[in-house]
């Protein structure tokens, strides 16, 4: 059994930022855990998360329950098992949310999560390298590489003309002083290589050090707990299992699945739950594993009758090859490509104070297969449209007392009114856009939801048979103070000494976007109090 100050169990968005500061110190010897491989050929490729989206390799490849609003569907929930965790398999796109977002949090109680608190993290984990940027705003000396690319082809132009002929203002930095509006997506992307926190706050240099252990192919079984304090953790590799004590604390950075998992199967959260699984309740914490939340996106479809327009045309054969020669180059390409490069930030109605809706442009249509997507021979591009924060909360929570079989995933999409009625709103701009002036020269038609889906009602039926996520579950730890908080506005967890839960599972409520810059700058802030406590 090897002793350690601290153990931190997940290397991925959070749990890398975690482990690289409070190794700074070499005072401190640090574990870090991962359940996936060291690394993975198609992780430095930016269009690999294509490669890897359906790839038990680096993917835990998740799925939800069947449920009336999927259609009876169970849906994907991928999931990084990679060092790097899912920034080194998602789509690449850098988005903070707003500042609303923040304020909220600290509004429910949480001390120390407003804008103007978590603002310094955000700064400090970027180095931003995109065209211009408020340094008020914007940090310039982070691990984190962020780009913003132009918009590199004549049919995301013409989208950024159309937004704006329906009354969408281009915004050129939604991470800055304010969100709305529509804009290339600022992307972890630099040199052609995708910037995960793997590469950035894992890099050689810091996986020398000598007071950081990283053992990958480990997974954590449970959290090891005398009386109310946790000392340590139990994990395997291979067919061995072994244990790690800690004299400080246990930061547990698993994701939005495998936090909650991880408690329950270490005795916290839903006493009657757990004692139905033959768990020993070692702390009830009956929101473990609750107020789970994502962005359920419907994916319009729209065929484009201009030839060479997409990179249907042009993504396949010598044109692939083509692709291959640019990206060797350092141009733009199919290759270097963010999942959806351009987004719009919308309100739904006019008084809104900030955007709660949010568009999505990928020029291509993909077709999805057992071995993941595929460009489609079709020439075509998608939109994807959603609210940002949806108030529908569903639950994960393990089926047994055992790490390897997959919890439970319930979703509860559109179980609010309010986000079935954003989500037919959303849908509409995006066909105000598409069918706006700016793009008549491409001659775009309607593919999906299509003539058949004409009523709110008829598009919502198309949503459930069709809807998916964009990869988003967050909450399932939540921070607060209330009866159903897992964790305090420190991320230590209610009733146990000696363990916080830093990643996008303590978040309340969903940020107005794509989750991973978030959760870094969750796992930079909780490094920080960590340290602060210690000291």
């Amino acid at each position: 059994m090897q002793t350690y100050d601290y153990i931190v169990v997940g290397a991925g968005s959070a749990g890398a930022a975690v482990a690289n500061r409070l190794s700074a110190d070499p005072r401190n010897k640090v574990l870090l855990l991962e359940a996936g491989p060291a690394g993975y050929h198609w992780t430095h490729v930016p269009i690999g998360f294509a490669k890897m989206i359906a790839n038990p390799a680096v993917n835990w490849l998740y799925s939800s329950e069947p449920e009336a609003s999927t259609g009876g569907r169970r849906i994907p929930v991928p999931r990084g098992r990679i060092l790097g965790g899912s920034s080194a398999i998602n789509g690449l796109a850098f988005v903070r949310g707003q500042k609303q977002d923040f304020d909220t949090w600290a509004q429910m109680g949480n001390q120390g999560w407003s804008y103007a608190d978590v603002l310094p993290f955000f700064k400090r984990m970027e180095r931003w390298e995109g065209p211009g940027g408020d340094r008020e705003f914007r940090g310039g000396e982070g691990p984190l590489r962020i780009t913003n690319p132009a918009p590199a082809t004549p049919l995301l132009q013409a989208i950024l003309q159309a937004a704006q002929q329906v009354g969408i203002r281009h915004n050129p930095d939604y991470n800055g002083a304010e969100q709305d509006g529509i804009a290339m997506s600022q992307a972890s992307i630099a040199g052609g290589r995708r910037q995960s926190t793997a590469a950035c706050y894992l890099d050689s240099t810091v996986r020398k050090r000598p007071n950081l252990h990283i053992e990958t192919g480990a997974l954590t079984e449970r959290l090891l707990i005398e009386g109310t304090r946790c000392v340590g953790v139990r994990y395997s590799v291979g067919a061995t299992s072994q244990e790690a004590r800690c004299g400080r604390e246990v930061v547990v950075s698993a994701g939005a699945i495998n936090s909650p998992q991880l408690l329950e199967l270490s005795g916290i959260g839903q006493a009657d739950r757990l004692r139905e699984l033959g768990v020993e309740v070692v702390q009830a914490l009956p929101g473990v594993g609750e107020n789970l939340r994502d962005h359920y996106a419907p994916r319009t479809r729209w065929a484009i009758g201009k030839r060479g327009a997409t990179y249907n045309d042009s993504g396949h054969g010598i044109g692939l090859v083509g692709h291959a020669l640019r990206y060797a180059l350092g141009q733009p390409s199919l290759l270097n490509m963010v999942a959806a490069p351009m987004r719009a930030f919308v309100k739904s109605r006019e008084g809104l104070e900030a955007p709660d809706l949010l568009l999505g442009w990928v020029p291509m249509l993909m077709e999805q297969t057992p071995k993941g997507p595929k460009l489609s021979r079709e020439s075509g591009m998608t939109c994807y449209a959603h609210p940002m924060r949806p108030e529908s909360k569903g639950s994960i929570h393990i089926k047994a007392a055992d790490a390897r079989q997959a919890p439970a995933i319930r979703f509860n999409f559109l179980s609010s009114p309010i986000d079935a009625e954003l989500t037919v709103r959303a849908i509409r701009i995006a066909q105000a856009v598409m069918n706006a002036p700016a793009l008549a020269p491409f001659h775009v038609s309607e593919m999906a939801p299509g003539p058949k889906a004409q009523t709110d009602d008829e598009v919502l039926g198309w949503v459930r048979a069709f809807g998916e996520t964009t990869y988003h579950p967050v909450g399932t730890c939540k921070m607060g103070s209330d009866p159903m908080a897992v964790v305090d506005a420190r991320l230590r967890v209610h009733g146990i000494a000696g363990l916080r839960v830093a990643d996008a599972s303590i978040m309340p409520t969903l940020t107005s976007g794509n989750t991973n810059a978030p959760s870094i700058m969750i796992g930079e802030k909780c490094a920080a109090m960590v340290l602060e406590d210690a000291a």
